[in-house]
C-alpha cells in the first residue's frame, strides 16, 4: 500500500483562499492604474479635434488663397467657399451670412470652427463669447477658442486643444494640445 507523506499533501483549502484573497486584492487596486482607459481615449478624441482643426484650416486657407481673401482681415466662409466680406452684409462687425474668416483661416469664434471642422455632437468648444454666457462662467481668452471632451476639462485647463486664431497675413493660426490629467 501506498502512503502519502505529510509533506507532500499540497496547499490546504484556508491557504488558497487566502491567496485568491490577496491576488483579488491586488487585481482591485492595481489594476486600474495599469488599464487607465479614460484616459488613453479622452487622449485620443483630443488627436482627433487637432487633426480635424489642422486639416479644417488647411482647407479654408486653400479656399482662401484661390479666392485672393488670404490676406484679409475679415472674409466670410460661405457654401463652402471664402468671399470677400464687402460681398456680404456685414452685422456689427461679423458675417450675417456665412462664417467669419480671419486672414485666410477660421476666425475666433465657435461658428466657424464648427463649421469649418464640422464638429458634430459630443466636443465640447467655447469662446469668450460663449464662456462668458455660461453660468458659472468659463473665462477664455480673447482670440483663443478652447476645445475638449467636456466642460470639466475646459474649467481645468487640462486636456484641451486651444485654437488661437490668426492675427495677420504672417502670423498663422496655432492649435495647442494640452493632455495633462485626462482622467
Amino acid at each position: 500500500m501506498n502512503t502519502i507523506n505529510k509533506a507532500q499533501q499540497g496547499f490546504t483549502l484556508v491557504e488558497l483562499i487566502i491567496v485568491i484573497v490577496i491576488l483579488g486584492i491586488l487585481a482591485v487596486t492595481a489594476a486600474p492604474r495599469f488599464l487607465n482607459f479614460q484616459s488613453d481615449a479622452k487622449a485620443s478624441v483630443l488627436s482627433g479635434i487637432e487633426s480635424s482643426l489642422r486639416a479644417a484650416v488647411s482647407l479654408v486657407e486653400g479656399k482662401a488663397i484661390i479666392s485672393g481673401q488670404n490676406t484679409a482681415p475679415l472674409s466670410c466662409f460661405v457654401n463652402n467657399a471664402v468671399v470677400e466680406a464687402s460681398d456680404t452684409e456685414i452685422t456689427a462687425g461679423t458675417c450675417a451670412n456665412g462664417e467669419d474668416i480671419a486672414f485666410g483661416a477660421p476666425a475666433d469664434i465657435v461658428a466657424s470652427l464648427t463649421a469649418a471642422a464640422e464638429f458634430t455632437g459630443g466636443i465640447v468648444l467655447h469662446d469668450n463669447t460663449t464662456g462668458a454666457a455660461l453660468n458659472p462662467q468659463l473665462a477664455v481668452t480673447d482670440g483663443t477658442v478652447v476645445l475638449g471632451n467636456n466642460l470639466q476639462d475646459l474649467r481645468n485647463g487640462t486636456c484641451i486643444v486651444t485654437y488661437t486664431a490668426a492675427t495677420s497675413a504672417t502670423a498663422r493660426p496655432t492649435i495647442v494640445v494640452t493632455n495633462t490629467n485626462c482622467d
